[in-house]
């Protein structure tokens, strides 16, 4: 991976966390968007702020981001954005919300970036490279052993993350872990890559919502892929499984079946 996009990638972060982390816990007006989900002007000025600098930085790529739609969507790289992953969480005045960087090149995650601007943890995950991590807290990005669901912590987002089917099928993987934690978005899968949680399954996820934590999970021993096991990519229906041991991933995959 060139140390350039890192780099931007990086910057980009940075600018997004100015303009969020004085916003936290302050009164914003709340809007709702089509699909109901809130959307804050914080959202809004942050994606603006990513994609400036990233179309000055890089004028041939492309951009996805969830509030502003795609520009130059079938160039090579192509940067998917999410500026705030979790907006309830950031509403509410909780700090389990992220921004998301991710970079595909043809249409595979190469690079993925989660920033916690409040707390200031930071998951950057480089193709063919360990996760990097860093925190005034400390840490390592390093995955756990954890081969059966009756020992893994699992968590998800919200029950309203799935349709009826769906979320029939989750509550068979529900059934068989040890325990279900609610309402981590982007943050429980840094906490995967942190050896703190076990799985994350989640239904109706876009792009912006996945590309940026496949290298990050990956990068830390984990896998992700779709719930029939296969690699995610931007014609992927927005089921996910993340697992930090691989050995996991089957279990998951036939009880999702």
């Amino acid at each position: 991976m060139h140390a350039e996009l890192v780099a931007a990638a990086e910057a980009a972060a940075d600018l997004a966390s100015g303009i969020i982390r004085p916003l936290f816990r302050s009164a914003l007006l709340v809007e709702a968007k089509g699909d109901a989900s809130p959307v804050t002007e914080a959202d809004r000025a942050a994606e603006r702020a990513l994609r400036a600098y990233l179309t000055e930085r890089f004028p041939s790529h492309g951009i996805m981001g969830e509030e502003y739609g795609t520009e130059r969507g079938d160039a090579e790289y192509l940067w998917v954005l999410d500026p705030i992953d979790g907006t309830r969480a950031f509403l509410t005045g909780r700090p389990l919300f992220g921004t998301l960087i991710g970079l595909l090149r043809h249409g595979e995650p190469v690079l993925g970036l989660i920033d916690q601007p409040v707390t200031r943890e930071r998951w950057i995950g480089i193709v063919g490279e360990p996760t990097r991590f860093t925190s005034p807290m400390g840490g390592i990005a390093a995955c756990r052993p954890c081969p059966t669901l009756a020992t893994a912590e699992l968590s998800c987002t919200s029950p309203e993350i799935f349709d009826a089917q769906g979320a029939a099928r989750f509550e068979r993987v529900r059934q068989a872990a040890r325990r279900v934690t609610w309402g981590g978005d982007c943050y429980a899968y840094g906490l995967i890559a942190l050896g703190l949680v076990d799985a994350v399954v989640e239904g109706t996820l876009k792009p912006w919502d996945w590309a940026a934590l496949v290298p990050v999970i990956e990068g830390a021993g984990g896998r992700m892929t779709d719930w029939q096991g296969h690699a995610l990519t931007l014609d992927s229906r927005g089921e996910v499984i993340a697992v930090g041991d691989p050995a996991l991933l089957p279990e998951i995959v036939s009880l999702l079946g």
